[in-house]
């Protein structure tokens, strides 16, 4: 359990310093608005996998649920930062980010990969939140 809190702290910082590099990335991409929704989601995901990674420990779930918890948490933010990003490398992103892509479309390759990361990043993270509710659930100091 501590080498997971760990890694999820050095995740955290790895994606802390990609959401970085990208902002600085921003003016060269093609939609630069779907660059700034990468540097967001890239910071905001640091935060999280930080604050989960020194709030690990306190999680009372079993090995599978946590294995489990584990992977749902740097896939969720890894890839909801790389969506964006590919977007405005494409300039596509228009079908699932209207509002950050305007009116840029890609083709139907590019849409679809950046709606399936988009939507399996969502559902992810949804399920990482129920079992870190179901994990916290109880008193501090119990079992």
């Amino acid at each position: 359990m501590a080498q997971q809190s760990r890694r999820l702290l050095q995740l955290g910082v790895l994606l802390f310093l990609a959401a970085l590099l990208i902002g600085l990335a921003i003016p060269a991409l093609a939609v630069p608005r779907l660059g700034v929704a990468a540097h967001l989601n890239g910071v905001i995901g640091a935060l999280f996998l930080v604050a989960l990674g020194l709030l690990w420990p306190q999680l009372r779930l079993g090995p599978a649920a946590l294995h489990v918890a584990f992977w749902l948490a740097p896939y969720s933010f890894f890839v909801a930062t790389l969506m964006p990003l590919l977007g405005g490398l494409w300039r596509a992103g228009g079908a699932m980010l209207p509002i950050a892509a305007g009116t840029a479309r890609g083709t139907a390759f590019q849409e679809g990969v950046i709606a399936t990361g988009l939507v399996t990043a969502a559902v992810a993270v949804i399920a990482l939140c129920v079992l870190l509710v179901l994990g916290l659930r109880g008193r501090a100091g119990q079992p």
